[in-house]
This record gives structure tokens, sequence and C-alpha cells, in this order.
């Protein structure tokens, strides 16, 4: 998953539309145990306030004292912070890692085709971008595919984009960050049952957005599921309006075909990097020849988990939700290939 919080960058355009002077620190390279991957990020303004991390707040204080510099400047810098730097000790970076950071001025445009805007605008709509920026000069670009950039930077880009990580790159004029920002992962739900109540906290918990989906309004409540988004339709209603993406796990727990089945075979047509049905082997087995008959090819079928879930002897509720929980987490993380 990327490190990037969009939340900051939108903070930061409101921010700037007020009229505060602004800095942002990026992670851009880390080695041995530094707590922030590339690509976290660190708001700052004029004042001191701040919002976001680079280290877990071991060089925070530090970082934001120099930002003050950054904004009265308007000229970026790079800091290096590590276990031998007196600073870093002094500030708590005593993990036994390092990490270099860029701080770099923002300003307001006034303008809402500026390259942050235009990010934002990318994010909302679920496409992946990256942002890339000149460390030496602080130009900031935008690329949503290997074909944006030059072909010496086209192969780390796609590497880039691939591995869901944002990492720093020679470049012919000058050192590069590629930040990558990627849609949140999303978790639909189908079926607003007993496991999906213990279910949809755990996901809630790693960051994807999820949506129950459950024409059945006497389970699909508020009561039942908070202030999740509920929607109360067939999922052959429903998933064409939600729409289906590689960033994407939909999940049946009905037991009901005909909410189940529509579901299934929507997912199995799309690029859903997860797809996972409740059930024994059984009732998967009858569930096959009904995908089957309605006409989905069987190497689609083979991409379905089922039985759902990692073999942890789950028992009730609670382990059976942490059971899919993980391998929808294992399959994300290039760790789950189906045996």
């Amino acid at each position: 998953m990327s490190a990037p919080d969009p939340f900051l960058l939108a903070t930061a355009i409101d921010w700037l539309a007020e009229g505060r002077h602004v800095a942002l620190a990026t992670v851009i390279q880390t080695w041995g145990s530094a707590p922030q991957a590339p690509g976290s990020q660190l708001l700052i303004d004029a004042e001191g306030n701040f919002l976001g991390s680079v280290s877990g707040g071991c060089v925070e204080a530090e970082i934001v004292a120099q930002a003050a510099d950054v904004i009265a400047t308007a000229t970026p810098k790079q800091l290096e912070f590590g276990v031998e730097d007196h600073t870093a000790w002094k500030v708590g970076l005593a993990c036994g890692g390092s990490i270099r950071v860029f701080v770099e001025p923002l300003e307001a445009t006034g303008s809402t085709d500026g390259v942050l805007h235009r990010l934002m605008r990318d994010v909302e709509s679920r496409r992946s971008v990256a942002l890339i920026t000149n460390l030496a000069t602080g130009a900031r670009s935008l690329a949503h595919s290997p074909g944006d950039v030059g072909h010496d930077l086209a192969p780390v880009l796609d590497e880039a984009f691939r591995r869901d990580k944002s990492m720093p790159v020679a470049g012919g004029e000058g050192e590069l960050f590629i930040n990558v920002f990627s849609p949140t992962p999303r978790l639909i739900v189908v079926g607003a049952v007993h496991i999906a109540q213990q279910l949809v906290p755990m996901a809630r918990a790693l960051g994807h957005d999820v949506v129950v989906l459950d024409p059945r309004s006497a389970f699909a409540t508020e009561q039942r599921f908070g202030e999740t988004q509920i929607v109360r339709e067939w999922p052959d209603e429903a998933l064409p309006k939600i729409g289906l993406d590689a960033r994407t796990a939909l999940i049946a727990l009905t037991h009901d075909p005909r909410i189940d089945d529509p579901a299934l075979i929507a997912a199995l047509a799309s690029n859903a990097f997860y797809v996972g049905a409740l059930g024994s082997r059984k009732t998967h087995a009858a569930r096959v020849e009904r995908l089957l008959q309605a006409g989905v090819p069987a190497a689609d079928i083979e991409r379905i988990h089922a039985p759902i879930g990692l073999d942890i002897g789950a028992q009730g509720a609670a382990e059976i939700a942490l059971s899919i929980v993980a391998e929808i987490t294992a399959v994300q993380r290039g760790k789950g290939a189906r045996s």
C-alpha cells in the first residue's frame, strides 16, 4: 500500500486557500528500521501547526523548525537523520534506521489546474497517479503510466506502480522522487450477516473503504453497521454504480444464490484483486455448477477463494472474519496465491 495520505494534500490546498504559508515534508528514502515508509508526509504552516508524520514522532519537531526556513526562503531542502546523527538521537530516532526527508514550500496558485488540484481529482476518481518531484528544483509533474515519461524513467515508474511503492530515482536533470498515490483499497461485503458485523470494523481499521451490500433492509441497518456505507439494492443493480476495479475486493456471505451469484458473476468479470465466497466445499461445488450454467468461464471461477479465509482453525463469527481479512491482506501483499 502506498504511504502518502491524500487527506494531507487536500488539507494543504485548504490551508493555501486560507492564505497560510505552507511547507510539505516527504520521506524520500529510508534505511534499516525507519518508522515511516517513503512517501510519508508532514504538512506544516508558518505558525508551526502540522499534520501527518514522517518518523512516528522522532524528528517531527526538528523538521517543523527547518520548515520555517523553507517557508521564509521559498527554497526546498533535504534533511537526513540516522542513528549516528546527533540531532536524530537528541529528538529520539533511536530505532536503528535512517531517513532522508525533502522539505518544499507550497504556493497558492489560485487555479484548479494546479498540480495538487489535478492530483486530488485523480485520487477522488480512483485513478492511480504518481507525483514526480525534481529534488533539485522542486518542479512537480504528474504521470499515470510509463508512457507519460521518458524512456529512461518509464521502467522505474512501471515498477513503482506495480509494487505500489514510492521511490527516489536518478534523472537526466537531477534526482527525482516518484510518490505513488493508488486508490484506497475497497471491500464490498455482500450480505449484512453476523460475520460481516465482525469483519467490517477490522477492514476499516486496516484502511479499506467498506461497502455493505444487501437488498434485505432488515439486515442492512445503521444500527448493525454504524457509519459504514450501506447499499440496499440487488447486486446486479448496485455493482455497476459502485464500480469494481483492481483495488477492490468482493466477498459474498449470504448463502443465498439470488444475492451471492450475481455479485460473484460481476466480480469475476472485473479485475477485482480478491473474490471470496462463504460456504463449505459442498456448497461451493454447487455454486460452481450454477456459475458454469450461467456462462462464467471455468478459469474465472477458479479465482474464487472458497472456502473463504485462511485456514486458522477459526471458530465463531469473529475468528472467521479475522481469517477473511487476513486472506484479503495476504492476496493484497502478493502472499495469497491459491494452491
